[in-house]
């Protein structure tokens, strides 16, 4: 290399280490980038199964009541924008109180584990599930029509019978145009009520 060519050779020289030096910290930058958004994901799946948890019921694993009427809520807005289909299931345990009282809470507790999922498994994945009250679950249904939920209930109530050994009672209700959550709900209780007269006359 001539003496005139030595700065030019010098400055390419360079210009290759500043290079190989940006691709060095380009990667520490993307590498690192990448580590954070790891990081963040996995906080996020943290606070959310955090969220869940303490959205659920600790015995069933189902809403309880006021994540699950939100959670209500949600589908049927959703159902609302939809083709307006939304059915909302009222659930009792039958007897419950007597295998309190004969077997033990603990009994009791078995059945209602077991009550709730069965229902679970016998609903689309996106259908919430609420433990309303000690023995009573609502679920919500969009997109479904009553003869379709009573026959997924029929099921519901014959894999209940076999499975957990009590009877359950169901009252089911379509929205109606303009009408409240609670106001469905409280149709959907009537039809509960309405359906035990009918099983005792």
């Amino acid at each position: 290399i001539s003496a005139a060519n030595v700065p030019l050779a010098l400055k390419l020289e360079q210009i290759r280490a500043r290079a190989a030096a940006d691709r060095e910290r380009a990667a520490r930058d993307r590498a690192l980038a990448a580590r954070d958004r790891a990081d963040a994901a996995r906080e996020r799946a943290r606070l959310q199964t955090e969220l869940e948890s303490a959205h659920l019921d600790d015995l069933t694993q189902t809403f309880r009541r006021d994540a699950g009427c939100l959670a209500l809520s949600h589908e049927m807005d959703h159902a609302r924008r939809g083709d307006g289909r939304f059915v909302i299931a009222f659930i009792d345990v039958d007897g419950l109180k007597r295998v309190n009282d004969r077997d033990g809470h603990a009994a009791g507790d078995h059945v209602l584990r077991m009550l709730a999922d069965t229902i679970r498994s016998h609903l689309r994945s996106f259908d919430p599930v609420v433990r309303y009250g000690g023995d009573e679950f609502v679920c919500g249904m969009g997109g479904v029509d009553l003869e379709e939920v009573g026959h997924r209930f029929d099921l519901i109530c014959h894999a209940v019978e076999d499975e957990v050994g009590v009877g359950i009672s169901v009252g089911l209700a379509m929205l109606a145009a303009g009408e409240t959550l609670d106001e469905v709900t409280a149709r959907a209780d009537a039809g509960l009520i309405d359906t035990r007269l009918d099983r005792h006359r």
